[in-house]
């Protein structure tokens, strides 16, 4: 008689410990973090590289610029350039026209786009807030070519050929894209706030001016630092409108770099560099909250 073999015991693993696993390293990402810090180191120096010719060019003597090595160190520092710089432009005077179409088309952009988009914002159930709003993005695909010839005869006609006019327009064409910043970002704000003013007897006006627009400071930190360097650096607007030449702003002065003094380089780099200082500073002061009006204007609470 046979009998049945006895079975085999049943041995249990111990669990293994977690702290023993090396955790595996996902190989994709860590490649796709390296090319975005690859491409990001390229696209920094795209800035940078021409930002250290400027500043080394324009300290440099005119043997030195002449020698066709833009990268070398100055050597001795030569500071006489930018007196020369100063003298030739008029340094003070195209400088104050500068701030003065900045300043127009700043202060004139934030109201402008704001009270437009806070409008348009809080009366979307309205068709003609809703077309209004499509009429002003459409406006952002108008390039400027088109529709320059009618902006020089009706500011000609108007009397407003002079800076003053070129501030005007320079906020006139920022309203597009101030209002699509502005509109996303006032949908983040909570109606409530308004609701509970309202019931405290407040009018639309006194809740714009004293609850919506002190929440609208990062959104106007950020449209006036693109309202600024669209108005500081452009050329095309001030050297079409501004009839008198007397009067006009920094880029269109430094043009005389590129014809009469086109070989004195660095006292033209001195010239930039002097103009291109306030942009650098404001945006440094400002970008903070250029950053965090962005991102939350792109996310609603």
């Amino acid at each position: 008689m046979t009998t049945a073999a006895a079975p085999a015991p049943v041995r249990l693993r111990r669990p293994a410990d977690p702290s023993s696993r090396r955790p595996r390293r996902p190989r994709r990402r860590t490649r796709t973090s390296w090319t975005l810090t690859v491409l990001l180191i390229l696209a920094s120096l795209t800035v940078i590289l021409p930002l250290y010719v400027t500043v080394s060019m324009a300290f440099k003597t005119n043997g030195q610029a002449a020698d066709g090595n833009a990268f070398s160190l100055p050597a001795p520092f030569d500071t006489a350039n930018f007196a020369e710089a100063w003298r030739i432009t008029d340094f003070p005077a195209a400088f104050g026209f500068s701030v003065l179409v900045a300043a127009i088309a700043v202060v004139l952009t934030l109201l402008l786009s704001s009270l437009a988009s806070y409008a348009i914002v809080r009366y979307w159930h309205h068709r003609f807030f809703r077309w209004s709003f499509i009429y002003m993005l459409a406006a952002m695909f108008l390039p400027f070519p088109v529709i320059a010839l009618t902006e020089i005869k009706l500011t000609a006609f108007l009397g407003l050929d002079s800076p003053v006019g070129v501030g005007i327009l320079h906020a006139l064409f920022q309203l597009a894209f101030s209002i699509l910043l502005y509109s996303a970002y006032l949908r983040s704000i909570p109606i409530e706030l308004e609701e509970s003013a309202r019931i405290d007897g407040a009018t639309t006006g006194q809740i714009f001016w004293r609850i919506i627009l002190p929440l609208l400071g990062p959104m106007n930190a950020t449209v006036g630092i693109f309202a600024f360097l669209a108005s500081w650096n452009d050329y095309m607007l001030p050297s079409m409108i501004t009839s008198d030449p007397t009067m006009q702003t920094l880029p269109v002065v430094q043009e005389a770099f590129q014809s009469q003094f086109g070989t004195n380089y660095n006292v033209a780099f001195a010239s930039y560099l002097m103009a291109m200082a306030p942009t650098i500073v404001v945006y440094l002061f400002a970008q903070r909250w250029v950053i965090s009006g962005i991102t939350q204007g792109a996310v609603k609470h």
